[in-house]
């Protein structure tokens, strides 16, 4: 029995100290977070109700910074696509992380010193280094050689352009047309100002993804086919001249 008691004795002295045995309880951490959201809530008028909304409104401004941002139609100039009072989710993040706007991409844009001092949307037709040329002998619009069938967005009875026009894109910036040509104030109407109609890049805030109002009409804008054929430059876009601007 004392050979027992000897061992015991032993195995217990021998056990190495847990290193946990002084850290705090597990749930300290989330404890004290509650308890720092409770003396904040405490001294806001209105509680935890108040402290919801707030964190609420924090979201909803983040969302609008960085994510996505709703945008108001405010002309004709989209139709027949977007209408007047229509209102679209513009995707901030769409050109991010090395993405650039792609031909047939509806695109916001600040227009500050390049259109107008207000926001645009308009149609992405040609891009850095592209050619752009109307028309055919058919009337049609041709981007690197290769004529686009614009019938799908097009507004009925518009011809392409009512302008001829044949300009080559520079790079790092955008050539940008509305869907109803004949109303559309856009890269045709500023050919001979500085900059020669093109928006560059960083004016553009985001890509028109979805048409969340009126409600019966929400849809996702998807870019057109029409422009998936369209050959690569064939040569190098020229360099800007500095300080021009669109």
């Amino acid at each position: 029995m004392d050979t027992e008691a000897q061992h015991t004795e032993r195995d217990r002295s021998s056990r190495p100290a847990d290193p946990e045995d002084t850290s705090d309880p597990p749930g300290t951490e989330g404890r004290s977070r509650s308890a720092l959201l409770s003396r904040v809530a405490d001294r806001l008028p209105g509680g935890r109700i108040t402290l919801t909304a707030l964190a609420c409104l924090l979201l909803l401004f983040a969302l609008g910074a960085w994510v996505v941002q709703p945008f108001d139609i405010p002309s004709g100039s989209m139709e027949r696509g977007l209408r007047v009072g229509d209102r679209v989710l513009v995707n901030k993040l769409a050109y991010r992380f090395g993405s650039t706007p792609q031909r047939g991409d509806v695109v916001v844009f600040d227009g500050t010193g390049y259109f107008g001092s207000a926001d645009y949307v308009k149609r992405v037709v040609g891009v850095g280094g592209d050619q752009v040329v109307c028309c055919d002998k058919e009337g049609r619009l041709e981007v690197n050689g290769r004529a686009v069938d614009e019938s799908s967005f097009l507004y009925p009875g518009n011809s392409p352009s009512d302008v001829p026009f044949d300009v080559q894109v520079p790079p790092g910036t955008l050539f940008v047309l509305g869907d109803h040509r004949r109303e559309s104030s856009d890269s045709r109407d500023h050919l001979g100002s500085p900059g020669g109609g093109m928006i560059p890049l960083g004016a553009v805030i985001g890509r028109a993804d979805w048409v969340i109002r009126p409600p019966a009409g929400l849809r996702h804008l998807s870019r057109p086919t029409a422009y998936a054929h369209i050959p690569a430059p064939r040569v190098s876009a020229p360099p800007t001249a500095d300080g021009a601007h669109g």
